[in-house]
């Protein structure tokens, strides 16, 4: 739905390493500060005078976080959107040249006519958790590259390999201890992280990554939720002709881990068993079932938190 007028003007912010590029309106003044606490600080305090209707800020990898993170404290309300969505608005404008103050526009123009929901800021916990558990995947990450390279590895090289992997390990460990101490200093994490594991095809590693990087579990309603980590199936339908429904978007970090569970799920979950034998019996690929089996354990596991109650096969057939 376009919007057609507003009482304040939205605020396009494009993020880059070293700048930031501020639009005011959609043919307003661009300004540019530095992409630095004190550039930020100042970028801040302006915009408190202006009293945007909302600012857009794009996902740009974590350049974005600082900007974002002073914008939220100081009760100002921002919308973090996914790059595609502005570069597809700009398409559809006709917009061809890009530069980071054309980009700036663009984000004005498109919270202007879309006006994107603001953006929750999660608390600082919320943000410490997520951090550890993202720094132990990119862990994991090293360590799987750095046993790659041992295969192949010459004599002078294999000494370093293993001293990296070794400090890896004994790193990796020091992660686990630390995200659990988070967790069971944070009752409410730790009554999280209690259910979630209490359903079979559910580790501690796929606990601990829902409950950092998907806090809205057992709060939203499982159309919600699925979409949120990339599971809903859309349609592709065209006239007569009807397409493969299929998922796209979401968390893909959090859909990794559901993955993961779920191939153990499949195995030892009664419930969750079932329904995949029944769909392989009604002729479905593997990967399709598997995926929704993910869409019905991430369901369940929804529906376990709502509630507050531990797994219970008769409850979750």
């Amino acid at each position: 739905m376009i919007h057609l007028e507003a009482t304040s003007p939205y605020v396009g912010i494009d993020v880059s390493k070293k700048t930031l590029d501020v639009a005011v309106g959609e043919s307003g003044r661009i300004l540019q500060m530095a992409n630095t606490p004190v550039g930020v600080q100042a970028c801040v305090e302006w915009l408190a005078k202006v009293a945007p209707a909302g600012i857009i800020v794009e996902s740009t990898g974590g350049l974005e976080r600082l900007v974002v993170s002073e914008l939220c404290k100081a009760g100002l309300k921002v919308s973090l959107v996914n790059p595609s969505r502005p570069k597809a608005f700009a398409a559809a404008r006709g917009q061809s040249a890009k530069t980071d103050s054309l980009d700036a526009l663009n984000l004005a123009r498109f919270g202007q006519a879309i006006r994107p929901p603001a953006l929750q800021m999660p608390s600082a916990e919320q943000q410490e958790l997520a951090a550890l558990v993202a720094r132990r995947r990119q862990v994991i990450g090293m360590r799987v590259q750095e046993k790659n390279r041992l295969g192949t590895a010459r004599k002078g090289q294999r000494r370093s390999l293993e001293a990296h992997l070794t400090w890896l390990r004994e790193h990796l460990a020091e992660l686990d201890e630390q995200i659990g101490a988070l967790i069971e200093a944070n009752p409410t994490y730790k009554v999280k992280t209690t259910l979630l594991v209490s359903a079979p095809g559910v580790g501690d590693v796929t606990a601990r990554t829902l409950v950092a990087e998907l806090p809205e579990l057992g709060q939203r309603n499982r159309k919600e939720i699925t979409a949120l980590v990339g599971l809903a199936p859309y349609n592709r339908d065209s006239g007569k002709h009807r397409g493969y429904r299929a998922i796209g978007g979401g968390r893909a970090h959090v859909r990794c881990a559901l993955y993961m569970a779920t191939l153990s799920a499949v195995r030892w979950n009664p419930v969750i068993r079932d329904f995949y034998e029944r769909l392989l019996q009604a002729g479905k690929l593997k990967k399709v079932a598997l995926v929704a089996c993910m869409r019905k354990l991430l369901t369940i596991l929804n529906a376990m938190l709502k509630a507050g109650t531990p797994w219970r096969s008769t409850t979750a057939a």
